[in-house]
């Protein structure tokens, strides 16, 4: 067992919407300000918030999920990333001991204890005073080896209700508070259908999180928080082998769209890729209009919905799509990319057609279809995934796919053993050299999986 001292904290909540977002994303900026070199992390399937984390930080925000990864991966991952940061910052998801049991399997808390994060909680005090005082006191004696190091208030009214929330907490826990942040007339983030809307999508990004900034550095107290980081217990740790080595057989060159419509990558992910001989050549969806000379295709998820008029408009590129694929183009669609491949996609009403590849139009509900860590088994033979072999991942889709042109319905390869997927049933939409499916993979988590995606697009190549 080796250990290793290195500044980090977990930003975790009460609960969902606490406000822990809007003081991780303060305090990057606040410390960024000071010269401090941060590392992010989200824990959990999260690409939005990993998204404006990457924004403040200036640096790129890697994903810890125990569902997606080993605990080995975990550590791993956290050490490698971690290496010469001035602070490691992990925002948690939803609320502290909030998991997928009774147990709390998977929360932030879980997480924080293995990799020995002081916790700084988040409490909303909306029309509360001394009930917040009982949650912070519940949340430090709840799990004993959960080190809580300080409380900051979110929703103050005015000095009155902060003074009196602030002591009653301080008196009872013994805790300190660290800051407390007034209620807003408005939303610092710009929201929609889905939630906060992506760093990708917002040209008022950097002024929103440069307001954050001065936000956090007028209502908490960053150099408590940053001795707290810096005096965190060392982190424990066995690893009981070491990362191999890949050596790739020959570069190939993959496309990935990564514009307004498609941002949802894990860097991990991507990552793989290269590391397996892949030269990652970035497409614009929206403003280029056809695809460059690659072997390969990858589209990840987004919001194609609210960019499919401008989707639709490109016919350039939804011709260059399906032509390539047609003539063979292997090609990986994750959740919006297998929208992009279909006949269209249904928004508010309108249908706007896509790249008809695949014969199947998504119509938008009001509702999620999917939504939560899933999980399928590959039951037939495919060129992306082996047979047999269990993917796990998670999804967040409201589209519903409904199937309009039978000679393009393509093969279902992988059956959910956890989750929704395409229908409840039936997963990995297999159509010539295209993988498509509604569950984003994690590559740490899935080490096959860029090993056969990258080697499926070299083989082709060679034919």
């Amino acid at each position: 067992m080796q250990g290793i001292n290195q500044p980090k904290i977990i930003i975790t909540g009460i609960r969902g919407g606490s406000g822990k977002t809007i003081l991780s994303l303060g305090l990057c900026i606040a410390l960024k300000r000071q010269g401090f070199r941060i590392v992010p992390f989200k824990k959990g399937p999260d690409y939005i918030d990993a998204a404006w984390l990457s924004c403040a930080a200036n640096h790129p925000c890697f994903n810890l999920d125990q569902f997606l990864m080993t605990d080995e991966q975990i550590v791993r991952s956290f050490l490698t990333r971690s290496a010469g940061a001035d602070l490691s910052l992990v925002e948690g998801n939803r609320g502290l001991f909030d998991g997928v049991d009774e147990k709390g399997s998977y929360s932030s808390a879980e997480l924080a204890k293995r990799l020995d994060l002081p916790v700084i909680l988040v409490m909303d005090v909306t029309k509360m005073t001394r009930t917040a005082a009982a949650l912070a006191l519940g949340c430090r004696l709840f799990d004993p080896e959960v080190e809580i190091k300080g409380v900051v208030l979110n929703n103050v009214a005015q000095a009155k209700h902060e003074s009196v929330v602030r002591r009653s907490i301080e008196d009872a826990t013994g805790m300190p508070v660290l800051g407390a942040i007034r209620r807003m007339k408005k939303d610092p983030l710009p929201m929609r259908h889905l939630g906060v809307t992506p760093a990708f999508e917002y040209d008022g990004a950097v002024n929103a999180l440069n307001e954050l900034g001065r936000l956090i550095e007028d209502s908490v107290d960053v150099q408590a928080i940053k001795n707290i980081a810096e005096n965190s217990s060392p982190l424990s740790f066995k690893l009981a082998t070491s990362a191999q080595a890949i050596k790739p057989s020959g570069k190939v060159k993959i496309g990935v769209f990564r514009d307004r419509a498609f941002q949802f990558y894990y860097p991990e992910n991507l990552e793989a890729i290269e590391k397996h001989g892949a030269e990652l050549v970035f497409i614009d969806s929206l403003r280029d209009t056809t695809l460059p000379d690659v072997d390969g295709l990858y589209i990840g998820g987004g919001f194609p919905e609210t960019q499919a008029k401008e989707l639709s408009a490109n016919l350039g590129m939804r011709n260059s799509v399906f032509e390539k694929i047609e003539a063979g183009l292997p090609c990986y669609a994750e959740c919006g990319g297998l929208m992009y491949l279909g006949e269209s996609i249904v928004w508010e009403g309108v249908s706007y057609p896509m790249a008809g590849v695949l014969g199947w139009e998504f119509e938008m509900q009001k509702r999620p279809v999917g939504h939560g860590y899933s999980a399928m088994k590959t039951v037939r033979e495919n060129c992306f995934h082996r047979l047999g072999r269990e993917i796990t991942g998670h999804e967040f889709h409201y589209s519903r796919p409904v199937l309009k042109n039978k000679a393009r319905k393509g093969e279902f390869v992988c059956e959910v053993t956890r989750g929704f997927g395409f229908d409840g049933k039936q997963e990995g939409l297999v159509y010539k050299n295209v993988f498509g499916t509604y569950i984003h993979v994690h590559a740490l988590g899935n080490i096959d999986w860029a090993t056969g995606f990258v080697e499926h697009v070299r083989m082709q190549r060679m034919k």
